[in-house]
């Protein structure tokens, strides 16, 4: 099966090439990108799947956010390759990096993504969290303790 890891650094271009695979062109011109500059992401979430062959098949990462001003963690992105789509390995990723952010105490978690997809892992749609422009409210979804959090959704700062 799948061995996973935490990202090292020497894992970095070999993640980014996934993404790269996975993702469209001008990925990183996203709302959700302007969140991510400048700020690390959360090392310990940050996965990767590899094959018995040591040949990289998956990846996620997470970072920091305020939502209202309160701590939150923006998934993403989690890619899996072409060649391994449809076996299970995007939602062995989604469970386990959900259950170490739950281990490290992170309470709750927002992505941007398809409310069908995500919603088997307890995804759904927040109402009143406002993700930069030009992200759809419809795609903005959480997952955790959720009451009473409303907000603009800032970039990590200490």
């Amino acid at each position: 099966m799948y061995h996973f890891a935490q990202e090292q650094a020497e894992d970095h271009w070999e993640v980014e090439a996934l993404y790269d695979l996975c993702f469209a062109p001008g990925r990183e011109a996203l709302s959700s990108y302007r969140l991510r500059e400048g700020v690390a992401p959360v090392d310990q979430l940050c996965v990767v799947a590899r094959d018995p062959d040591k040949i990289l098949s998956g990846a996620i990462r997470y970072w920091p956010v305020r939502v209202g001003g309160q701590p939150a963690l923006l998934l993403g992105p989690v890619a899996v390759h072409p060649t391994r789509q449809g076996e299970g390995l995007g939602g062995a990723l989604m469970e386990d990096s959900l259950a170490r952010a739950s281990k490290l105490g992170w309470s709750r978690v927002l992505l941007v993504g398809d409310a069908p997809y995500y919603g088997r892992f307890g995804f759904a749609r927040l109402s009143g969290v406002e993700m930069p422009p030009p992200t759809n409210p419809d795609r903005v979804l959480g997952t955790g303790d959720w009451d009473g959090i409303t907000g603009p959704v800032t970039a990590w700062t200490v």
